[in-house]
């Protein structure tokens, strides 16, 4: 696949998670929180579902064919032999940290959602925001 197409879909795929997740975070979680409505939360999980997590899986098969191109190996990435190394490693460091909040969002908030939990999903999800500008960046300073 070429260059810019990788590009162009790893682009779009971060488009739809990073500005899915401001939504969520500045827009529903707020007026969540203020009636203790459950389901404004499951009625935009169950709609941004069906292309965020596509948008996601795009993001991590682009970004590694893509991590690849620059390093040789994804785990030479971790030699943080340099500015371009590190970019990389950190990249793949925030995914895995990005990978481990969300499922434990999926594994264990949001399957047991209440009023009662609905500050706890607000932090995973102030939490996965961050994580996804944070990848945004680094992304950004890669080719910086």
């Amino acid at each position: 696949m070429g260059y810019t197409i990788l590009i162009v879909l790893h682009l779009l795929g971060a488009t739809i998670w990073v500005g899915g997740h401001l939504v969520l975070l500045l827009t529903i979680v707020p007026g969540a929180l203020a009636t203790r409505d459950v389901e404004r939360i499951r009625s935009f999980e169950q709609g941004y579902e069906r292309i965020g997590i596509p948008a996601l899986i795009i993001q991590v098969v682009t970004g590694l064919m893509l991590a690849h191109r620059f390093v040789q190996g994804v785990l030479d990435a971790f030699t943080f032999a340099d500015r371009l190394h590190t970019l990389i490693a950190v990249k793949l460091l925030l995914l895995l940290a990005t990978a481990a909040v969300g499922a434990h969002a999926r594994l264990r908030i949001i399957p047991r959602l209440s009023a009662e939990r609905l500050p706890g999903l607000a932090v995973h999800v102030a939490l996965v925001t961050t994580l996804a500008m944070a990848l945004l960046v680094c992304g950004a300073l890669v080719r910086g």
